[in-house]
């Protein structure tokens, strides 16, 4: 059942990174693999600028990053110079406990998804995507470290800390994206401003448990939509995929400029959820795109903008609007880019409701938070939407 693994991922909201640390602000597990993702798309796209279209594996990329979270989700307590030390020497050991422990998790999932999981870890080939996988996982370490560091630089062996991570990105130097970022001119910006979002929480004004960043729940957003692509009854192909990812993983890249509006707010004059959107676009052009190669616009539109529709690149132009039905049986192919808006704008729903039901079932509710739930409920209860029974999930977060 896909909802077991979504509870998974919501957990690691609660994870907390650096805990025996000074540290100035929170940093979570899940705010870092998101980042992390980011930064390992950045580092992907120069990658394939440079050695051309199809040489990178996006699916095996995206994948990897899934698998990857949900193995820190079982081990994310353990220190990272001790979890690599056991790891090189009882690899097999902790990950037949990983695999134990989400055992229940991913049940009813797609075999070849668990078959892939397993086999991700067990076999471990060094390609290109797990490389690139790697580096992003250091830069975005680094990123939280330099936080860290300059609030503390005295505490003891810090400074080995700084050491060992410096080595660990310069072993992946050869990656011309991560020289880029290392530049600290645009690349950079646009990670760091991506960063940045873990520090805009949902639901600014209610108090909640656990809190939870829009960077972590655009993450949360993407791998569930992946997910969800993989189980709604038609083989999809694999820039399906890769564009449902994306679009989760961007869908709220212009709040880093504009901070998170809740619904109410936008809902509450008639026009403004028109003009948040006007202004959004304008910034996106003139903040965000410029950090970023100019190639890459048109995708980075296509995921953050009308992100919640059904919708097709045909002839060089966006088609949207299109039905589920046209999707699978007319245009489920990588020439015309589908991207199943509907399903993410369901899946973005979902997560929006599984936060409020955490915070009041961990006993930290208000009159607020219980109205948003039930009328989020209400709107998909005995819903099916892209070939997803996402009435039957609601009930099962409910």
């Amino acid at each position: 059942m896909i909802e077991n693994i979504i509870q998974r991922f919501s957990k690691a909201a609660s994870m907390q990174r650096w805990n025996d640390h000074i540290r100035p602000v929170e940093f979570t597990e899940l705010d870092k693999q998101a980042h992390k993702m980011v930064i390992a798309y950045v580092i992907a796209r120069f990658e394939e600028d440079r050695m051309g279209p199809g040489s990178v594996d996006w699916i095996s990329l995206i994948e990897g990053g899934i698998f990857e979270f949900l193995h820190r989700t079982v081990l994310t307590d353990i220190k990272p110079p001790v979890f690599h030390r056991m790891m090189k020497e009882k690899g097999y050991e902790l990950n037949k406990h990983v695999f134990e422990k989400l055992e229940r998790d991913m049940e009813g999932l797609d075999e070849d998804f668990q078959k892939r999981f397993k086999e991700y870890y067990l076999k471990q080939p060094n390609t290109l995507e797990r490389r690139i996988l790697r580096a992003a996982h250091y830069l975005a370490t680094q990123w939280e470290f330099k936080i860290i560091y300059h609030t503390a630089p005295f505490i003891y062996g810090i400074d080995k800390t700084k050491e060992n991570i410096e080595n660990q990105i310069e072993d992946h130097y050869d990656l011309i994206g991560v020289q880029k970022i290392l530049l600290g001119k645009k690349s950079f910006g646009f990670i760091d401003l991506c960063g940045q979002l873990r520090f805009q929480k949902r639901w600014a004004h209610i108090p909640r448990i656990p809190e939870t960043s829009v960077l972590g729940h655009m993450f949360i957003v993407a791998a569930t939509s992946y997910l969800c692509t993989m189980e709604m009854g038609v083989k999809a192909c694999s820039k399906r995929f890769y564009n449902n990812f994306y679009a989760g993983l961007f869908h709220d890249l212009p709040e880093v400029l504009t901070k998170d509006i809740i619904s109410p707010v936008k809902g509450s004059v008639e026009g403004l959820k028109e003009i948040i959107k006007d202004y959004e676009d304008f910034q996106m052009k003139e903040e965000l795109l410029p950090l970023l190669p100019r190639p890459w616009h048109d995708d980075m539109k296509y995921f953050s903008e009308s992100e919640f529709e059904n919708k097709i690149k045909k002839n060089q132009e966006v088609v949207m609007g299109l039905s589920f039905q046209d999707l699978n049986e007319k245009y489920n192919k990588n020439e015309f880019s589908p991207l199943d808006g509907e399903l993410l704008h369901a899946v973005d729903r979902l997560a929006a409701f599984i936060e409020a039901k955490l915070s009041i079932d961990h006993g930290i509710k208000s009159e607020e938070l219980e109205e948003a739930a039930e009328n989020i409920y209400s709107d998909y209860q005995g819903q099916k939407i892209s070939g997803i029974d996402f009435g039957r999930i609601f009930n099962y977060f409910r």
